[in-house]
This record gives C-alpha cells, sequence and structure tokens, in this order.
C-alpha cells in the first residue's frame, strides 16, 4: 500500500497534469451544472419529453459530422491549444445562453443552436483531451493518471447537479453566469499546460478521406479495442436513462429541480468512489470479466431505477449504475491509449468518442422516443433488459475481450 500511495503522489506532483485535470474538472462541473438548467428549462416551456431527447440529438449530429476532422487535428496540431479554444467556444455558449434567458426564452428552438454548438466544440474537444494525457505522464503512472483524472470527472458530477438544482431555484440566468465563469477558468489552466502538449507526428498529414478514416481502420484490426467501445456504446445507448431524469424528478419521484439535481448526482457518487479504488488500486487482472461485469451490473441498476416509486431507492440504484459505468469506462479507456500509438492517437480517440457520442447523445434521443410513446418508466426498464442482452451477446461475438486477462503494454 505504501508503493501504492507512493506512485499516486508522484502522478501529484506533475504541474502539467494538475492543470490539465483542474481544466477538465472546472469544465465538466460547468457542464454538470449547465445540463439541470437546460434539462429543466426546456422541460418548463415544452412540457414535451420529446424535447429533452432533441437535446441530446442537436448535440450529436455536429458532433458526428466534425469528429473524423478533429482526430485528425489532434494528431497535427498542438493538441492543449485545441481544448482551450474548445472551453472558450463553451463559454461563449453559456453566455449565448445566458442573454437569451434573460430577454425571455419561450422557445425550444434556440436552446437546440446553441447545444448544436456545444456539440461542435465537443467533437474537437474529445479526440484532443483524450489523446493528450498520455503525452502528460510517465507510462508507469499512467493507469492511475487515467483514473484519477476519471474521479475529478465524476466529482463535478456529484457537485454540479446538485450546484445547478440549487442555483436554478435563484433562475437560469444565475446557472448560465456560474458556467461562463467556471470554463473562462478552465481555459485559462490549459493555457498554462506546456510539455507533452505538442503531437509525435511533426510532419503533418494531408486532410484526405484515407487519413481520415485510418482511425477506424486501425480500431476495426484491433478486435478487443472494437469489442469494448462497441459494448459501451450499445450498452449506454440502450440504457441511458439520464435523458428522462426531469420526468421521474417531476412525475414520478415528485421532488422538483433540487432533487433532480441530487438524481444526477448519484451516479457521479458511485463512479468517483470507484474511481479512487482504482486509483489506488489499478485492475491488472481479469481485465475481460471486469469489462462485461461492470456493464451487465450497469444494466440491473438500470432496471432497478425504471421500477423505482421511492426516491432514496432510485438514488442507491443510481449509485450502483455509476460505479459500474466507471469500471467499463476505466477498461475501455485503458485499451484504447495503451494499443494506440502516439502519431495515430486523436484519430483512434475520435473513433471512440463517436461511439460514446453516439451512447449519450443517440441514447438520450432513444429515450426520449420511447418515453413518448410507451412512458417513462417502461422506456428505462426496457433499456436496462435491453442492456443485459448486449452484454450476454458481446461475450460471444468478442471472445477475446471476455478471456482477456491483462492489459497491453503502452505503445510509443
Amino acid at each position: 500500500m505504501t508503493s501504492l500511495s507512493a506512485q499516486t503522489q508522484s502522478v501529484l506532483r506533475q504541474p502539467n497534469l494538475l492543470c490539465f485535470i483542474g481544466g477538465r474538472f472546472l469544465a465538466s462541473l460547468g457542464a454538470q451544472i449547465q445540463v439541470v438548467a437546460v434539462g429543466w428549462q426546456m422541460y418548463d416551456i415544452t412540457g414535451d419529453p420529446l424535447d429533452l431527447g432533441l437535446i441530446g440529438l442537436s448535440q450529436f449530429i455536429p458532433f458526428v459530422a466534425l469528429i473524423f476532422p478533429a482526430g485528425h487535428a489532434a494528431d497535427n496540431h498542438n493538441r492543449a491549444r485545441i481544448v482551450t479554444t474548445c472551453y472558450f467556444a463553451s463559454s461563449l455558449c453559456a453566455l449565448a445562453l445566458l442573454v437569451m434567458t434573460l430577454h425571455g426564452l419561450l422557445s425550444a428552438w434556440p436552446i437546440f443552436m446553441v447545444m448544436m454548438v456545444l456539440g461542435a466544440s465537443r467533437a474537437f474537444w474529445m479526440p484532443a483531451a483524450q489523446s493528450l494525457l498520455p503525452n502528460l505522464v510517465p507510462a508507469d503512472t499512467f493507469r492511475r493518471a487515467v483514473a484519477l483524472n476519471s474521479s475529478s470527472q465524476q466529482i463535478a458530477t456529484i457537485i454540479g447537479p446538485a450546484v445547478g438544482g440549487v442555483l436554478y431555484l435563484a433562475g437560469p440566468s444565475v446557472v448560465y453566469s456560474t458556467v461562463m465563469v467556471l470554463v473562462l477558468t478552465a481555459a485559462l489552466l490549459m493555457l498554462r499546460v506546456r510539455g507533452g502538449s505538442e503531437v509525435a507526428n511533426t510532419t503533418r498529414e494531408p486532410l484526405n478521406l484515407q487519413n481520415l478514416l485510418s482511425g477506424l481502420k486501425f480500431v476495426r484490426s484491433r478486435p478487443v479495442v472494437l469489442g469494448a467501445i462497441s459494448l459501451d456504446l450499445f450498452a449506454v445507448m440502450l440504457g441511458g436513462a439520464t435523458a428522462l431524469m426531469p420526468m421521474f424528478a417531476s412525475d414520478i419521484l415528485h421532488v422538483g429541480p433540487t432533487g433532480l439535481g441530487l438524481l444526477r448526482t448519484a451516479p457521479g457518487i458511485g463512479a468517483a468512489a470507484c474511481g479512487l479504488m482504482l486509483a489506488l488500486s489499478p485492475i491488472s487482472r481479469h481485465v475481460g470479466l471486469w469489462m462485461f461485469g461492470g456493464v451487465a451490473t450497469f444494466g440491473v441498476a438500470t432496471v432497478v431505477f425504471g421500477l423505482s416509486t421511492h426516491f432514496y431507492l432510485s438514488m442507491v440504484a443510481l449509485v450502483v449504475l455509476g460505479a459500474s459505468d466507471m469500471v467499463s469506462v476505466y477498461v475501455r479507456h485503458l485499451l484504447v491509449q495503451l494499443d494506440t500509438p502516439d502519431y495515430i492517437r486523436g484519430r483512434v480517440s475520435a473513433v471512440s468518442a463517436v461511439f460514446i457520442g453516439a451512447s449519450n447523445e443517440l441514447g438520450d434521443f432513444e429515450s426520449g422516443v420511447m418515453a413518448k410513446w410507451w412512458g417513462a418508466v417502461r422506456a428505462v426498464v426496457i433499456g436496462g433488459v435491453a442492456t443485459l442482452v448486449v452484454t450476454g451477446l458481446w461475450s460471444r461475438f468478442f471472445p477475446v475481450l471476455w478471456k482477456m486477462q491483462e492489459f497491453p503494454e503502452q505503445k510509443k
């Protein structure tokens, strides 16, 4: 335990990593605060669960359209500067929401427009940020850096929704002002990141179809990576209940915007606790079983949340959901980054980001459509059962992932 603690402390002594993690924490905190306000404000304006799903779809369309050029940019330009620029763009989106709210927002379409800009910004942010982290730490501390970074994001997930719910009581304009300040501060922290921000590929590659899709070709040649990210895609897309939380808070659990903030906090509590455990004691054996076990537990927790009519039981189910999701995210992220050379890491991260984005934004849209047709409870329960089915199928489709014992060595 002493050596584990010493290695973890050595990670925390690296200033570039601290600025990176600090910036991501503040940006994630702002995003979590904002998502509560946007969801509640949208439902308050239209009262239509489909619009809650369209919030996710409006972000996904520009995201998927730009993600492959964004991956190419991450492999051919300064990754830290790309992340910084995306933070500045996100702060402008918060400013736009603030201005629209102050002028009396009565329609959903202005919100959708801002969400599209956020989706475009996220397209460039994700591959740059994911491929930057291995450049900031030595290979022997990378696993702990991943766990600490993920834990910081989950702590933001814990704090953000609760803060968003409380701030919303003072009005959405207060929420958007807070978000703007947080994300601007994140951008200033990223400006301090120096070493490790230049990509290994010093000769810039032309922007053509072959280079854009080289990350996809690489992933297809790695069945372990393909299996991990596709399992996470279908499990989260089918089992995600996040988009419907405003409905559960308002119509089923009757806990209002503050309760909505707490519900959104619960998965982060489980994920942060799990992430801290992984930072102290990283997974080193039975990698495949951990991956599949995490996704299966995610499905079971989703079913319990969908069936629950008691606030505290719903909170417990969401805590378990967050912890199990953290396991699969941790394994997937390490598999992608450790098995990918640095010169193509941005484009491979872009492919991974497509799967992640599809699971989140398309999952929100799918949840909204199913809730429109069958109601929120049936939508969530069916999604959780579908996650369990996918877990069983993927254990047959990707036996190499199911039987995987250890992580690969990090590629240079």
